[in-house]
């Protein structure tokens, strides 16, 4: 099972909510967490492990925005890593999403994805969702627009978060 978190707030506030969130989470069963905390540029720090082994790994100080999301995960796709760790990013690290569920068409979105010059870093269902999503955006679709037409696209039982770069809205569905 995965836990995810999204909150907006300000911009001190984000990264201890969601870290309380996650440890709040723990109870479910995790083999990893991750947060993406948004202002000027997305500040993604994820590990394999146990919220203390994020919270470990954390610059003191420097990981401050108005908006963020967090995940711990259990395994679904692929194996305990930290490159398999939520959040996922896009191509050019501008959208981060995290996810639980089973995405059943990834694999034919990450093959279509790939052929148009996408690359991805995880094992993991997920990532195809920030791809999408920079798919449309460079289409012209702004935020909210491109993360409907993403998740329009996924096939299966979910629930997914994103936040951008320079936004303070947590889009989720």
């Amino acid at each position: 099972m995965c836990g995810i978190i999204g909150y907006t707030g300000e911009e001190n506030g984000v990264l201890d909510v969601l870290l309380t969130g996650l440890s709040g989470l723990e109870y479910r069963g995790y083999d990893s967490a991750g947060v993406a905390v948004a202002d000027s540029s997305l500040a993604i720090h994820k590990r394999e492990g146990e919220v203390s082994a994020l919270e470990d790994a954390l610059p003191d100080g420097s990981v401050s925005g108005e908006a963020g999301i967090g995940h711990t995960r259990w395994s679904t796709h692929g194996p305990p890593s930290d490159y398999n760790a939520h959040p996922h990013t896009d191509c050019s690290g501008h959208v981060a999403v995290v996810h639980n569920g089973i995405i059943e068409n990834y694999q034919a979105l990450r093959d279509d994805l790939e052929t148009n010059g996408h690359t991805f870093d995880s094992d993991t269902d997920t990532e195809v969702v920030p791809h999408l999503i920079e798919d449309a955006l460079e289409e012209g679709a702004d935020h909210e627009a491109a993360f409907r037409q993403a998740v329009d696209r996924l096939d299966g039982s979910y629930a997914v978060a994103a936040v951008f770069a320079t936004s303070e809205t947590v889009y989720a569905a």
